[in-house]
């Protein structure tokens, strides 16, 4: 369902020790948000939703919000660390266009 790079499960790791909390994992879904319609969320879980796809990469836990299953199917999540800029990207085949600021897309 979700592709996540090498570099992008590091940064999670990273995230994940910092935090300083007993974390179980990230989850990832889509809110309604910008001037396209959607967006990527993510965030911290300390606690097991029962309607969330798991999956486990190099002992990372990802939880896949049940809503935002559809729209992420082939998606390649990954983290680019620039001199400017660093964040997660999400690559993904569903999407239609997005906004000219780039916070939003639809499918």
């Amino acid at each position: 369902m979700l592709n996540v790079t090498p570099s992008a499960v590091n940064h999670i790791k990273e995230m994940i020790s910092s935090r300083g909390k007993n974390t179980l994992g990230i989850k990832v879904g889509i809110n309604t948000k910008g001037c396209s319609g959607l967006s990527y969320t993510m965030e911290f879980v300390d606690q097991i939703d029962d309607s969330d796809e798991m999956i486990v990469i190099d002992d990372v836990k990802i939880f896949i919000d049940k809503k935002a299953s559809l729209f992420l199917i082939g998606t390649e999540m990954d983290y680019e660390k620039g001199e400017l800029e660093s964040g997660f990207k999400f690559i993904n085949p569903n999407e239609k266009g997005r906004c000219g600021c780039g916070e939003s897309f639809h499918v």
